[in-house]
């Protein structure tokens, strides 16, 4: 059953993949060109930039918090980073028009920092359940690291 399902995707992601190409095509070749340089840039970026900075911030973050504080340090990064990025183009407010003032008219950089807000607040009230829960229901740990003496 498990390999069925697996060939149904990927012939369906093919499929899909297939179909948008097609569609890129149709678009003309500078379309093609600009999506192709825009593809090449974004891996440039990741593997260039921001990989070697996540390294450098897990590195950093192994040495300062405490290993029950690192998983909710992984998920804020693995929200916000993506987030971010996606978003660098409207915050940046990178393709505006004075001619379409309708474009790029919503305060971006609002919309950003509440959900940096969010992500910061959902994560330490998330860290502050588990730990209540593992002191009450574990044994003591206060994070002290003398076991609750």
């Amino acid at each position: 059953m498990m390999r069925a399902s697996r060939l149904a995707l990927l012939l369906l992601g093919l499929a899909a993949g297939t179909y948008g190409g097609w569609r890129l095509l149709d678009l003309g070749w500078a379309n093609t060109l600009a999506t192709l340089v825009w593809l090449v840039g974004g891996l440039v970026l990741h593997d260039g930039v921001f990989a070697p900075l996540v390294l450098v911030v897990a590195v950093v973050a192994i040495r300062v918090l405490p290993p029950d504080r690192l998983a909710p340090g992984v998920v804020a990064l693995v929200v916000l980073v993506p987030v971010t990025l996606l978003a660098i183009p409207e915050l940046g407010r990178l393709g505006a028009r004075a001619d379409r003032p309708t474009l790029l008219d919503r305060d971006y950089w609002l919309g950003w920092s509440v959900l940096v807000t969010l992500v910061v607040v959902a994560v330490a009230a998330g860290t502050l359940v588990s730990v209540r829960r593992r002191t009450t229901v574990g044994g003591g740990d206060d994070g002290t690291g003398d076991g609750g003496r």
